[in-house]
């Protein structure tokens, strides 16, 4: 089993603290200012909605991303498996944890490794793309990617929380050349994604130019992993460094229409905040592939792999009726369906 090196004690923090901590960001996700115009008369039959899309050559029954949240740990083990097979079973895409901790020690490897329970999920690899500044290159990201049987790898980018971190790994220098790099050899595609603080116009533009296949935009609005690192901090100078910038952040929903304006065509993920089917709805609507949490899934597996289901239906129900009572029978459907708020109503 796996033991707890320096950075899975890190991350059994970052489980603790999720789990018994208010960590939401000061900022909305901007998901508030849309909504749906109500169809008394639909003209469809609920039961054919249709939420099924094809991406990266897998079939997905539903729009919904278990967004990445732990590895490392004999913990996160169990829980990286209690969501791998409710993904498995409701045919739904799972992103892990960063992989770093396997990297670098290979014997935490078996937390991530999922494909035993769910052999045929959209499944994403995860490493910190900072590494890249800090000898990493394309074979650790080819490692992690076969470490787990990947689709894809998902290059995490978290400049604000490790400029709070103590332990911070810092130098954000030179490091587009790097992805580039990447994504030009490594066996699969590249998806970039932020961790709570949203991607803008420019950055999306670099990432596209880069060669990235998918931008998970991960806004404001959901956890701040500053505030997370508030309740980690060892002085109370760190715990006010990381407190100032609880209202700092891209919200989720003006990040997805950034990227979506930005680099037209871009598969985006919707993440930051999201908490219910009628949410990840409206990040369809702005331009969104598929729509990821994190929160809600965590405070599942938790209990076991039948409240993760559960809480998949329930997501996955919240969705089709959204849809029902808008009038689209197809994904393609909902952005037409889709308007924003007049400012003051």
């Amino acid at each position: 089993m796996p033991k707890v090196t320096p950075t899975g004690s890190r991350k059994n923090d970052h489980i603790r603290i999720n789990l018994e901590k208010d960590v939401q960001s000061g900022l909305s996700t901007g998901l508030e200012r849309f909504h749906f115009i109500h169809q008394a008369l639909p003209e469809i039959n609920l039961a054919n909605v249709d939420l099924t899309l094809e991406l990266f050559g897998r079939k997905l029954q539903a729009p919904i991303l278990i967004s990445s949240m732990t590895g490392g740990t004999n913990e996160a083990r169990t829980i990286n498996r209690t969501l791998a097979q409710a993904a498995q079973e409701m045919g739904i895409a799972m992103g892990l944890g960063s992989q770093r901790a396997a990297i670098e020690h290979p014997e935490t490897a078996s937390s991530f490794q999922v494909r035993e329970v769910a052999p045929n999920i959209l499944l994403f690899a995860n490493l910190g793309a900072i590494q890249l500044n800090y000898g990493y290159g394309l074979a650790e990201c080819q490692r992690a990617v076969d470490m787990v049987q990947a689709e894809a790898l998902y290059l995490h980018f978290n400049a604000l929380q490790e400029a709070v971190q103590p332990e911070g790994d810092t130098n954000f220098a030179g490091l587009l050349s790097k992805i580039e790099a990447v994504c030009k050899k490594l066996s699969v595609p590249v998806i970039a994604k932020e961790v709570g603080w949203g991607i803008s116009q420019q950055a999306a533009r670099q990432l596209a130019n880069a060669g990235v296949a998918a931008i998970d935009v991960a806004g404001a609005g959901g956890t701040s992993w500053t505030q997370v690192e508030m309740h980690r901090a060892q002085t109370p100078s760190q715990a006010r460094l990381a407190a100032a910038f609880l209202d700092w952040g891209i919200p989720t929903a003006d990040s997805i229409r950034y990227v979506h304006e930005a680099v037209p065509g871009m598969p985006i993920f919707a993440s930051g905040g999201l908490r219910t089917g009628l949410e990840i709805a409206k990040c369809l609507g702005l331009g969104a592939t598929l729509g990821g949490m994190a929160g809600p899934f965590l405070k599942a597996a938790a209990q076991s792999v039948e409240a993760t289901i559960e809480t998949i239906r329930e997501i996955q129900r919240e969705i089709q009726v959204t849809m029902f009572a808008a009038g689209a029978a197809r994904l393609a459907q909902i952005p037409e369906k889709l308007i924003e708020r007049p400012p003051g109503n």
